[in-house]
């Protein structure tokens, strides 16, 4: 690898080129600001790449015709440019992402990354994501990475030879921390209708959010639990510490914790590093469905923005704004369905914006995108209990969301119902 600055490592990007940016909190801030810098004098180059926690200076009105964003999850700092059209996003399968990178649908010709400091065998790591980023590192035509010692070594796939990189840049810079949502009495109930429903020795897959923490704080009495999931909280670390997770029990990866990224305080980044009881490993391996089915009694639990008294699942808009993307919610829901003694739960607090919206609805909003659809969903699961859709009719599954509703707004989904010739 030769070691430059950014700007000269940025020369190498071409009008019309494809380049990936490291997701998560390993996006290389000072490859970012190069690559904006250079985007300004080049035509038709498009950058892709999942959720990052840092700026995005790239999608700037200014910019336009020169850089164009295609996000594969929208996050928060890229959400205005998509919903005002200066963006794009493609709706896809996280597991399916590493693919569109090999099988050249999406072929990447620079990928930019974050790694540490290599080792005396000549590897650094992939740090806190490998979840795109393995296939990003390992299909891309050029890579240039910023070398970070900082960066966690963590185990699992996330090794990257000295001899892929391209050119280097040496930064020493902490990683960004993410603060967790506090968790209100709302996701404390649901995540205790949740963790009722969570067997001893049972696999755990949850995201970031205050009902995931929820469930994981109502689970310190639970024996022998393992985790395959996409992503890893702060709030896994006190589960782990009270013996709660030990992976014992699991069918697929016995004895390890699998992730495919982090995101959380220094303190998540301290103990994932070098630990050996916990893997890091690409999306199309985390997210498989089939891998996922594998696991004894495999829990998935996701969640939503909306969802009709049918069982439809809208989970990446609003209306036809939208917010977030499809990620891994479909890959854990069919492979949850699939393993023995297992699981899939959508969980949502009943109502929005103090209680006047009912995020439960007769129909969903015009342009709204299904993300689960009504033949996949399970367990539905609000403040006011849990119900489980599977092989119910439409009249079965409309008397039992409506139960779960806000009692302010049962009255209301009961006549629609009626409207719809779904009850009578």
């Amino acid at each position: 690898m030769k070691i430059v600055d950014a700007e000269t490592a940025l020369e190498v990007v071409r009008s019309g080129m494809r380049v990936y940016l490291h997701e998560a909190m390993m996006a290389p801030l000072s490859l970012i600001d190069a690559f904006t810098e250079r985007g300004r004098s080049l035509r038709g180059v498009e950058v892709v790449h999942l959720h990052t926690n840092a700026p995005a200076p790239y999608v700037a009105p200014d910019l336009d015709g020169h850089v164009r964003h295609n996000a594969l999850f929208t996050g928060p700092n890229v959400r205005e440019a998509v919903q005002a059209g200066r963006a794009d996003f493609t709706p896809v399968f996280l597991s399916e992402i590493p693919q569109l990178f090999k099988d050249g649908t999406l072929p990447i010709d620079v990928a930019l990354l974050q790694l540490s400091p290599p080792d005396r065998h000549g590897f650094c790591r992939l740090g806190l994501s490998v979840a795109t980023a393995r296939a990003a590192v390992d299909h891309a035509k050029i890579v240039i990475a910023e070398i970070n010692p900082r960066v966690p070594r963590t185990l699992g796939h996330t090794g990257v030879h000295v001899s892929q990189i391209d050119y280097a840049v040496e930064v020493d810079r902490e990683l960004p921390e993410v603060e967790g949502p506090p968790i209100d009495d709302v996701a404390r109930q649901i995540g205790d209708h949740i963790a009722y429903q969570i067997p001893n020795g049972a696999t755990l897959q949850m995201g970031i959010g205050a009902i995931p923490d929820a469930t994981l704080a109502a689970l310190h009495n639970h024996e022998d639990l393992g985790i395959h999931t996409e992503m890893f909280s702060d709030r896994l670390i006190p589960l782990v510490e009270s013996g709660a997770v030990s992976c014992r029990k699991k069918t697929r990866f016995e004895g390890r914790i699998v992730t495919s990224f982090a995101m959380g305080s220094r303190k998540l980044a301290s103990f994932v590093d070098q630990n050996p009881f916990v893997e890091f490993h690409p999306s199309e391996v985390v997210n498989d469905p089939r891998e996922i089915g594998k696991q004894h009694a495999m829990i998935a639990i996701n969640s939503a923005i909306q969802i009709d008294i049918t069982g439809q699942v809208c989970a990446d808009s609003i209306g036809d704004r939208i917010f977030s993307g499809i990620g891994g919610q479909m890959d854990f829901m069919r492979g949850a369905v699939w393993s023995p003694g297992g699981k899939a739960f959508i969980a949502l607090p009943s109502t929005a914006k103090g209680g006047s919206i009912s995020r439960i609805v007769p129909r969903l909003d015009p342009g709204a995108g299904v993300v689960t659809t009504r033949g996949h969903v399970e367990y539905v699961v609000t403040e006011h209990g849990a119900v489980d859709l599977r092989g119910r009719t439409l009249r079965q599954r409309a008397e039992m969301m409506i139960s779960i509703a806000h009692p302010d707004h049962r009255a209301e989904l009961r006549r629609a119902a009626v409207e719809r010739n779904i009850c009578c």
